[in-house]
């Protein structure tokens, strides 16, 4: 049985997908081979946009020159199919860490949003119970600055401006701080001390009207 090196030559191609060859015969005993080769890992649809190689000739033409003509054809075909398929797997992966992105931002500005709405709601609550005169209690109502960095400074100022308001007097209430409250009680004494170095002089003068 005569051999032929047709597939020997098919597989010398190197080409990745499907050969598929249409042959019919021609007018003038010649021949018409349609040669297309299809790459379904591509997910890209423009790859059926390339068109088959069609060839005609004689018998011993087509012998002859076949391989020769469809080698460099085929091979851009295959390396472009296989350019497409890297292309939208790398597109997909992309699409895919987009929507990773997207949701990690979208998470993230949630959180934020959360939070910034937490710390205004705390703020809010040491407004009223500094206006109450709570000022102890608003000022366990402060949110903590390692938890709010971009706040830390204002929040500082605030602990202090009302730890100064509840801040304890060491020494208690001191005559000063009497008399400003009761400056009424403070007449009062005056005029009872007054008063008590005036009896013994009464006193005197009667004992000696007596005598």
């Amino acid at each position: 049985m005569e051999t032929t090196n047709f597939f020997s030559n098919v597989a010398a191609l190197n080409i990745t997908g499907d050969l598929q060859l249409t042959i019919r015969k021609g007018a003038e005993n010649n021949w018409i081979v349609s040669v297309m080769l299809n790459n379904e890992q591509c997910g890209d649809d423009a790859r059926k946009l390339i068109p088959p190689l069609n060839l005609r000739g004689s018998t011993e033409e087509l012998d002859n020159g076949f391989f020769g003509r469809i080698t460099t054809p085929m091979q851009i075909a295959s390396g472009l199919m296989v350019d497409m398929e890297g292309f939208m797997k790398q597109l997909e992966e992309a699409k895919k860490q987009s929507a990773m992105e997207k949701e990690k931002a979208d998470k993230e500005r949630k959180e934020k949003e959360a939070k910034e709405k937490k710390y205004k709601e705390a703020m809010q609550k040491v407004d009223e119970l500094e206006k109450e005169g709570k000022h102890r209690d608003a000022w366990m109502k402060v949110p903590d600055p390692s938890e709010y960095p971009e706040q830390a400074e204002a929040i500082r100022k605030r602990k202090s401006s009302l730890a100064a308001k509840f801040a304890p007097d060491l020494f208690g209430n001191t005559a000063t701080h009497v008399a400003s409250e009761h400056p009424e009680k403070e007449s009062a004494f005056k005029e009872e001390e007054t008063d008590e170095e005036e009896i013994p002089d009464t006193i005197e003068d009667e004992i000696e009207e007596e005598s």
